[in-house]
This record gives structure tokens, C-alpha cells and sequence, in this order.
């Protein structure tokens, strides 16, 4: 006959262990990472290489290549950012077409107008040379993701604005607006869209998210009302403009004098 003591203790210390393998099996294991391998992997100039990559990035620079050189305008003339104590030719067109561009999508989306637009004179990255317009043109002078953006500003902070314009001694592009700086290197009658500046107004100021944000020191549109970020690169605004327009109108008006 079985012996059922034995068989009954054999069958307890089966459980044990079964229960002992799951409770272990199951417990949440915790990983730390003890090092990191890297390994170079050299372009040689072998030619088998060489050309087994360039068949396969062949049709990716060629339809790159075709967008980018499509011919969108044309310049009269060469227009850069190397010549004008205030004010360069291209500072005006970046300026005009972001205020220009700007008001399109800001009127549709928040009712209102755009009042001005200052941007930044290191941001313009190449000139617009005489001849044909592409969309690689517009690459070269903006080759950043910036966005456009519109800020609420108090009349103060656009007398602050001209205080900084004056400091910096660049020629920042400006539109919207001009005033003269006195002898004492004071701004003084300052306009905004052909009317004298007010301190008790709300101005809508179009810029680019880096300065938007106090980028070069420009610490007055940090201390802005309300901002409104219309997801619009740069880029993609002289895209645009470009391809609205035939022959690219160059602005000769003055915008900064000096008593």
C-alpha cells in the first residue's frame, strides 16, 4: 500500500518549491546601465563605396535640388545687410514682407492688425543678389527654424524699443514705424504706421520667437500684454512673398533720422 504520510509531505514541500519558483520568477527585476560602447564607422574613399552611396542619394538631391532651384521672382537689383548705419536694403524688404505677410494670417485669426515689425541684423544670414529668386534664395538668407510671432506691447515699451535700436548702434530691420534721434541719442517723434506715437496704446509688434523670447538683449518683449505665436517660419514668409510677386520692389524710404 502507498504510504500516504510520505506522499502527502513530498506533495507539501512540491508546493513550496512550486510557489517559491513563481514568487521568484515573477519579481520585477530592476536594470542599471553600467557603460556605453561607441564605434566610429569612417567614410573611406573607396570607390565601390562611394558609389553604391551616391546611387542611393541620387534621386534625393535631384528632386531637393529641382525644388529649391524654382525660379519664384526677381531682384533689380543686389540687396544686403553690409551697407547702412540705420538701415539696410534687405533689413527693409525682411522687415516689410514679415509685416506684410504677418497681418494676412494675424487679421484672419485674431481680428486685428499688425503695427510694426522689428527683427534682428545677425539674423539675415546672405543677401538677395541681383537676377532670379528661388526658393534656395530664401534658404540661404533664413536657414532657421524661427517662427513668426505678434506680441502686445504698451507705447512705453515701443520707446524702449527705439532706446535699444539706438544702444545697439545695428541696423535692426524696422517697419511700421519711424523716429529721429536727437543729439543726445534720445528717440523723438516717433511714428507707428504714420501716426505720433501713444503711451496709454496696445501695439501689436510682429518679431521672430528667438527675440520674442529676449533674444540679443531685447528684454522689452519679454514684458509683452499678450502673445500670439501664428506657427509661420520665417522662411516660408519670404517663400511666399516671393512667389506672389513678379519683380521685388525695393524700399527706399527712410526710416531712422538723425538731428
Amino acid at each position: 500500500m502507498v504510504n500516504l504520510e510520505k506522499y502527502n509531505g513530498f506533495l507539501k514541500l512540491f508546493v513550496i518549491f512550486l510557489t517559491l519558483f513563481f514568487t521568484f520568477s515573477c519579481t520585477h527585476k530592476s536594470y542599471n546601465l553600467t557603460k556605453i560602447e561607441g564605434k566610429q564607422l569612417p567614410v573611406t574613399e573607396k570607390e565601390a563605396q562611394t558609389t553604391e552611396i551616391e546611387n542611393f542619394i541620387k534621386p534625393y538631391r535631384e528632386h531637393i535640388n529641382k525644388d529649391l532651384d524654382n525660379i519664384l521672382a526677381y531682384c533689380p537689383e543686389t540687396l544686403e545687410k553690409s551697407s547702412g548705419k540705420w538701415q539696410t536694403s534687405i533689413g527693409n524688404l525682411m522687415a516689410d514682407v514679415c509685416l506684410q505677410r504677418g497681418n494676412i494670417v494675424f487679421k484672419a485669426r485674431e481680428k486685428k492688425e499688425i503695427d510694426l515689425c522689428l527683427l534682428n541684423h545677425g539674423g539675415i544670414r546672405a543677401i538677395l543678389p541681383k537676377g532670379n529668386v528661388t526658393t534656395r534664395t530664401a534658404f540661404e538668407i533664413m536657414p532657421f527654424e524661427n517662427n513668426l510671432v505678434v506680441l502686445a506691447l504698451k507705447g512705453t515699451q515701443i520707446t524702449e524699443m527705439a532706446t535699444y535700436i539706438i544702444k545697439e548702434k545695428k541696423p535692426h530691420p524696422l517697419a511700421g514705424a519711424t523716429f529721429t534721434i536727437s543729439k543726445n541719442n534720445i528717440p523723438t517723434n516717433i511714428m507707428i504706421q504714420g501716426k505720433p506715437l501713444d503711451s496709454d496704446k496696445i501695439y501689436y509688434v510682429a518679431t521672430n520667437d528667438y527675440l520674442a523670447n529676449g533674444g540679443d538683449n531685447m528684454n522689452f518683449f519679454k514684458t509683452n500684454v499678450a502673445k500670439f505665436d501664428l506657427n509661420y517660419k520665417l522662411r516660408n514668409v519670404l517663400i511666399d512673398y516671393f512667389k506672389e510677386v513678379d519683380t521685388i520692389p525695393i524700399a527706399k524710404d527712410i526710416r531712422i533720422t538723425e538731428e
